[in-house]
């Protein structure tokens, strides 16, 4: 699909989640597959013009991490403005304009989900860095402050009025933090809101089949996962897998150089209603695009899946995963951070408490690997003949809020990381 002058590989996107979409996690999940764009943890504008070493190590990026958006929060037009101006400067591919973060101390200085409570203001900060940029300007934004004010929709369409390249829309309120179901309905009636630039949806994407359930309640032109990323980091693959199988499938050839009105690398989906786009807009491959429409899409088999990741797999992430975490903050502070990491590998392991308890005490490689040969000899009890956990020690499914039966307990529910964003 496309963000303005930017073209990318899918429709799937990682969103910004404090404390966790570093470099190193970014690039884990471009190894595995199926993210068209990442964004960086959320960063003062203020703190970057001020060239604080914190915001530079939020925005640390490398080649092979690319495209990358960076997500600013702010009020103050000036900053924003000339923030862009410096990302934009630093070959950053786009800019996210942080409008839903709750957390009371963004919220209080005018940034985050208080821009959604003064539309005026909003738009007209928007737009200075709109006009100030060559590169897509994005908007991240909440349904509103709480159920009495449900602003997006009208947010949604003055910002498109000042030159936005997309909007992205958790189905929840600032009010509901990350409680309660997400909003379908919500994220549809911002869809209907604007005329010409894509709508993202987010909120409780933890598996493919909820991915696909977004795009086709609501509408909109792709999905962000934040959380179901974290826990789950083959999630993009195995959601592109699954809406590719899933769909109904054509093959369209296209012209070399462009032609009827296709210019080169633009996809089909590029040229649909946001309303109804064409998802899954893949890379052109010998003069031929496949195309796939959510439209008629309905009773999809589980055989579309790819299967979960074996536990080796998931190891061999996860280990991947702490090396990168040495590699850029250094053994010291990577293993200190990669202490409130590893727990959320583990939840998809199995019984782990034994490798819980002593993971967060983890100050070295050495150290680390030492743990985890252990939990693999205690892990043993819990397997069969076969090697595969049986059946009583299984992970439940994860299933989304929206696709839970009305009074049926949470089953497999993404609890909040410990961390910037528990108290959300």
């Amino acid at each position: 699909m496309r963000l303005g002058s930017l073209q990318l590989t899918s429709n799937l996107f990682l969103s910004p989640l404090a404390g966790y979409t570093n470099l190193p996690f970014r690039l884990v999940l471009r190894e595995i597959g199926g993210v068209g764009l990442c964004t960086t943890d959320l960063v003062n504008a203020r703190s970057l013009l001020e060239k604080r070493a914190k915001a530079f190590k939020l925005i640390e990026t490398r080649p092979e991490d690319s495209p990358l958006a960076v997500q600013l929060f702010g009020s103050v037009p000036e900053e924003m403005r000339d923030a862009a101006q410096f990302l934009a400067a630093r070959g950053v591919a786009s800019i996210d304009i942080n409008m839903g973060c709750p957390v009371r101390k963004v919220c209080q200085v005018g940034g985050g989900s208080a821009m959604m409570t003064e539309l005026d203001k909003t738009a007209a900060l928007v737009k200075g860095m709109v006009d100030a940029v060559k590169i897509p300007v994005t908007a991240k934004m909440r349904l509103g402050w709480d159920d009495e004010n449900l602003t997006a929709p009208d947010l949604a369409r003055a910002l498109e009025a000042v030159g936005v390249a997309a909007i992205f829309v958790h189905g929840r309120t600032r009010a509901q933090g990350f409680g309660g179901t997400v909003n379908l309905a919500g994220i549809r009636a911002v869809v209907q809101a604007v005329k010409t630039i894509p709508v993202i949806g987010n909120g409780d994407v933890t598996t493919p089949e909820a991915a696909k359930r977004m795009l086709d309640e609501t509408g909109c032109a792709g999905v962000s996962i934040g959380r179901g990323a974290f826990y789950d980091p083959w999630i993009f693959k195995r959601t592109v897998q699954y809406l590719k199988i899933s769909s109904s499938r054509a093959v369209l050839p296209l012209p070399r150089g462009g032609g009827e009105g296709w210019g080169e690398g633009e996809t089909v989906a590029s040229q649909q209603s946001p309303g109804r786009p064409l998802t899954l807009a893949l890379s052109p491959s010998e003069g031929e695009r496949e195309v796939t429409s959510h439209a008629a899409c309905s009773g999809v088999s589980a055989a579309a899946l790819l299967p979960e990741p074996s536990f080796d797999e998931r190891v061999r992430v996860m280990c991947r995963h702490f090396e990168l975490m040495m590699e850029i903050f250094g053994e010291e502070l990577g293993c200190r951070m990669f202490r409130k990491i590893a727990p959320q590998y583990s939840r998809r392991f199995g019984p782990a408490n034994e490798f819980n308890k002593q993971v967060v005490h983890v100050s070295n490689r050495a150290q680390f690997h030492e743990i985890l040969a252990n939990y693999r000899r205690w892990r043993a009890q819990f397997l069969d003949a076969q090697g595969e956990l049986l059946p009583r020690f299984r992970p439940p499914p994860m299933i989304a809020s929206f696709m839970q039966e009305a009074g049926a307990a949470p089953t497999g529910r993404v609890p909040v990381p410990k961390g910037p964003v528990e108290v959300w």
